[in-house]
């Protein structure tokens, strides 16, 4: 890493006679070839996948005989035409096109066509570039490890390259404070959740993924201004691994300072830390108590969750059940508006495309380019879910959105029904949006929260009951 830019260097596995050089992304976005130099390197590029489409045919002709040489000569003309169509792509210089292309290659397992596409997107990526070419460097890097099947190690090791549990929760805080998606998430949430026990005395809150408890700072605050004084409050946090690392400590650690903020506002609190993973909850995890009025949250928690496609038990679907169980007051859900989990790779990869496009302008606007601070974010808070989502799959792919409207059919058919949204929630979040930039948009539509950049849906947030 160096104060410019960060540099990743992997490297891609031969292919025949053609050898993919390592990869590294320059920080200045710049292209690293003279218009006359890249002539000459995509004429070469052809000929050599000439070369190689014709090596291949020429295979084939021995093993055929004259009368089924129709079909070889129907082959070569569709590899030719396939390369053509290629060096058209690579001759226009269009970053989106050549990625999307790029997968495609990935996705046949058409190794010859893919390095030369990533070898042609190398020195347009950037980590300080612009948001298209800082995510390229991402995206590009999930597809390098998924054609050498190399994408759980990749994923790992960028796990294994964390910074210290300090650092990543610095860039934590300062990705939730330069975009307002976590807060919209939260303060949606918690405005249902106030509203479903505004009557209540004894709340109890299961939150299953307690990451470092700021949801609920505003909550208590606003439980203690009640006109007939504050209810008695239960919280019970389901920890996860990445929360604990950046707290540097067990969960209990949040339950400290939840409780040295209600006793300064003279709420009666209780926490208990759960450690145990989503697939593994059960009722007895959970201390429900009878006579307390019992709120579900889960905030950017349920894609976590395998389905049925991932595994027969489909926990994603046996969590909602369980908590269906347990009659809540209300139940709270905030998600990425996103279509990743069960849509083939192609789209798969388009999709995550177009998101984290819409992800990267936003901190665009907030954190400029060449912040070391803002490459860290992206780097440490945003990088490895999309190579997650790129590169791996089966029970490694953990990283598994749905759009609201999958969501809604899992908790219908869990027996759930829609509860309302307040319009003081609105208004309280269009007053939070004041603070960010034009360009994010709040809308209200089939019972659910939408907040977006410009034209793209990315958070959702509703309530069930």
């Amino acid at each position: 890493m160096n104060p410019n830019g960060y540099s990743y260097s992997f490297q891609t596995p031969e292919i025949g006679n053609y050898s993919s050089p390592t990869a590294s992304f320059p920080s200045n976005g710049s292209s690293m070839s003279q218009q006359d130099m890249y002539h000459d390197d995509l004429e070469y590029r052809l000929r050599e996948l000439e070369k190689v489409m014709m090596e291949t045919d020429h295979g084939y002709m021995e093993s055929f005989d004259v009368c089924s040489s129709w079909g070889v000569v129907s082959r070569t003309a569709s590899r030719a035409a396939a390369g053509r169509t290629i060096a058209d792509i690579v001759s226009r210089r269009d970053f989106k096109e050549l990625l999307i292309a790029c997968a495609k290659s990935v996705a046949e397992n058409d190794t010859i066509t893919a390095n030369w596409l990533m070898s042609e997107l190398r020195p347009m990526v950037s980590v300080s570039g612009e948001p298209a070419h800082r995510l390229g460097a991402y995206m590009l890097e999930g597809l390098v490890a998924r054609l050498s099947s190399s994408g759980s190690s990749i994923y790992n090791a960028l796990k294994c390259k964390q910074p210290s549990g300090n650092e990543l929760f610095s860039y934590m805080c300062l990705l939730y404070e330069a975009c307002p998606y976590f807060k919209f998430g939260y303060l949606s949430a918690n405005g249902a959740i106030a509203e479903a026990t505004k009557n209540e005395s004894r709340i109890h809150i299961i939150d299953f993924q307690i990451a470092q408890g700021s949801q609920w700072v505003t909550l208590i605050q606003a439980l203690a201004s009640r006109p007939s004084g504050p209810p008695s409050l239960r919280i019970t946090g389901v920890d996860d691994f990445t929360s604990a690392y950046a707290r540097g400590g067990e969960v209990n650690i949040v339950g400290q300072r939840l409780t040295k903020l209600a006793q300064s506002c003279n709420i009666p609190f209780e926490f208990h830390g759960v450690l145990v993973s989503g697939s593994e909850i059960e009722t007895k995890h959970l201390g429900c108590r009878p006579g307390e009025s019992l709120a579900v949250n889960f905030a950017f928690m349920l894609h976590h969750m395998p389905d049925e496609s991932v595994n027969p038990q489909n926990h994603r679907d046996r969590l909602l059940r369980l908590v269906k169980g347990l009659s809540p007051k209300v139940v709270t859900l905030v998600e990425q508006e996103s279509n990743v989990n069960t849509a083939p790779f192609v789209h798969r990869f388009q999709e995550t495309l177009n998101y984290y496009t819409a992800i990267f302008e936003s901190i665009d606007v907030t954190l400029p380019r060449n912040d070391q601070q803002r490459i860290n974010v992206e780097q440490h808070c945003l990088a490895r879910d999309i190579v997650n989502i790129i590169a791996c799959e089966g029970g490694e792919r953990v990283e598994r959105h749905e759009v609201l409207g999958k969501w809604r059919s899992r908790f219908t058919m869990a027996g759930f029904t829609p509860y309302p949204l307040s319009s003081l929630v609105n208004s309280t979040i269009k007053s939070l949006l004041e603070n960010y930039s034009s360009k994010y948009r709040l809308e209200e539509r089939d019972g659910a929260l939408f907040l977006g950049w410009m034209n793209r849906d990315l958070v959702a947030s509703c309530a069930w009951k």
